[in-house]
């Protein structure tokens, strides 16, 4: 049984939109799951919530308030697997989604500190598994729901692109757990040693990184052509994940003849702190999706 936390809000971001009501409620992961250690909450001046220390995987919905068929996007935010920044890469950008009639799902996943290095994709897993079960309760279509993901948040949504058959959660009923579509912001792809993020993967593998494994979160190398769509978002002068994630996998999308868009912006560095505009780069997303019809 899952607990909800239900109530409404009305859209609210940094710009111009119109008001929308939409329903928030949170879904615990994994039932019978005890925090091993507290939770640690910060706010940052530029980044808003940041959160970790996290044992207990949590899925936080905004689900637009009408009953026509929508797709639904689940949110990784980012942080190098040590710590989620929850608002920004977040909570903001489900607001963003509602505002055109899509369902978010921000993912509050485990962060190995606390837990398995497996961990994090196996809440990924069953955070796809939730919506597609939900998805006539919440008025989402389940062929129509993707994954989204910032920096070492992009890895773990590319790890559940390429590693969906992968399976690592109890699954009876044999839910499908391959995401429609991924969009992936600056996000880590590989953990090999010439372009990969080592923060990440010493986060999530440990300084003794077992070599099968680093191959195994080397995403790049596992492409095929049931990958799903993707649009890729990355900043050439990106100082902390160097902009070749994007280049590789995006390299082999398109060797397997996977429908992919990369968009490279000329400076931003890492997170988009202040160039591009959230509205040019989150317009972008918007628009592949309209191409793809996966929004309407």
């Amino acid at each position: 049984m899952f607990f909800l936390i239900v109530f409404s809000l009305t859209s609210f971001l940094g710009y111009a939109q119109e008001n929308v009501e939409y329903d928030v409620f949170e879904i615990p992961l994994h039932e019978n799951k005890n925090a091993v250690s507290e939770e640690i909450h910060n706010n940052d001046p530029a980044f808003g919530l940041l959160i970790n220390n996290i044992s207990n995987s949590v899925l936080k919905a905004f689900i637009p308030r009408n009953n026509t068929p929508k797709a639904a996007v689940i949110i990784c935010p980012g942080g190098g697997y040590h710590v989620l920044l929850f608002e920004r890469e977040g909570t903001k950008v489900a607001e963003a989604f509602n505002k055109h009639n899509i369902a978010a799902f921000v993912l509050k996943y485990r962060l190995p500190g606390n837990t398995n290095s497996m961990a994090p994709l196996q809440d990924a897993q069953r955070a796809i598994q939730i919506i597609r079960k939900n998805s006539e309760k919440w008025g989402v279509n389940p062929d129509k729901i993707g994954i989204m993901g910032f920096s070492a948040g992009g890895h773990l949504a590319a790890s559940l692109g390429v590693h969906y058959d992968s399976v690592l959660v109890e699954n009876k009923e044999k839910t499908n757990l391959r995401p429609d579509f991924m969009v992936l912001v600056n996000p880590v792809i590989s953990f090999t040693d010439s372009i990969g993020h080592l923060g990440s993967r010493e986060n999530l593998l440990g300084k003794s990184s077992d070599e099968n494994l680093v191959r195994f979160f080397s995403n790049e190398l596992y492409v095929t052509e049931n990958t799903p769509k993707t649009i890729l978002l990355h900043t050439d002068d990106d100082q902390v994940v160097p902009v070749e994630n994007s280049f590789y996998f995006y390299s082999e999308l398109h060797r397997h003849k996977v429908p992919s868009e990369l968009h490279v912006y000329s400076r931003g560095d890492h997170g988009f702190i202040q160039i591009p505009e959230f509205e040019e780069w989150f317009d972008r997303c918007i628009r592949w999706m309209k191409i793809e019809k996966i929004y309407n």
